[in-house]
């Protein structure tokens, strides 16, 4: 198993966010946690990053437990986090925002090759690498997080509602390298409150409600479950 959460808990003050909570990440897989807002989705991909502290519980990951290192040391071991809502550096052109995702990495030709890749995967990027980031559209600055995050050649990447915001055929495109990056190896953990492109795109999914889990199971059982067709499909 490449990352395994046991029994966690996190609270905000006196707000507990999720409460005992186990998931486990297969190598090469693709899973899923959906949920309404505020069930504590994000709040789980912070903590297999290391930007929440757990109160309670353990994450371990590639057979190191990893809850208790700062989120860099996180990024080391293998984790990258494609963050909700974008967060690129506006006022760094394309090229210099790639770049920080190499910010542990030592080897300068592997730096390179792999910033040819991100351009040959994301032709747009490569057209506007000399340009601002702040000045890309909302799918541009989605690819350029994407591609940011495997420049540190993660073994496993954490995406936060990647389709966020954007148009219908750029959330198909987004779905598509999602799809490729797996087909390529990489393992993904996906938040995603469209839950039809979630549960499409995954292997095994859990569903959160308001910090507890409610449910988990084989991706195409979820979207025949009828609890989720309700909640989560409009069916």
């Amino acid at each position: 198993m490449l990352l395994e959460m046991r029994n966690a808990s996190i609270s905000y003050g006196k707000v507990s966010a999720i409460r005992n909570i186990s998931m486990r990440v297969p190598e090469g897989a693709i899973v899923t946690i959906i949920g309404a807002n505020g069930a504590g989705k994000s709040t789980t991909l912070r903590a297999f990053s290391g930007l929440e502290p757990l109160q309670a519980g353990e994450i371990h990951f590639n057979g190191k437990r990893i809850d208790r290192l700062p989120a860099h040391k996180i990024v080391g071991e293998g984790i990258a986090h494609v963050p909700e809502g974008r967060r690129i550096f506006p006022d760094l052109t394309v090229e210099e925002n790639l770049r920080t995702g190499a910010f542990l990495r030592r080897d300068k030709t592997g730096i390179e090759t792999d910033l040819e890749a991100a351009f040959a995967r994301f032709p747009r990027l490569r057209e506007r690498r000399r340009q601002l980031a702040k000045t890309m559209s909302g799918g541009e600055q989605q690819m350029l997080v994407i591609g940011r995050a495997l420049m540190a050649k993660p073994k496993m990447l954490l995406m936060d509602e990647p389709s966020m915001g954007l148009a219908p055929i750029i959330v198909e495109e987004i779905a598509g390298i999602i799809e490729e990056l797996n087909a390529q190896g990489m393992t993904v953990v996906l938040v995603e409150q469209n839950a039809q492109l979630a549960l499409d795109l995954a292997n095994y999914a859990y569903v959160l409600e308001t910090g507890d889990m409610a449910l988990e199971g084989p991706a195409g059982e979820l979207h025949d479950n009828e609890h989720v067709r309700a909640a989560y499909l409009g069916v």
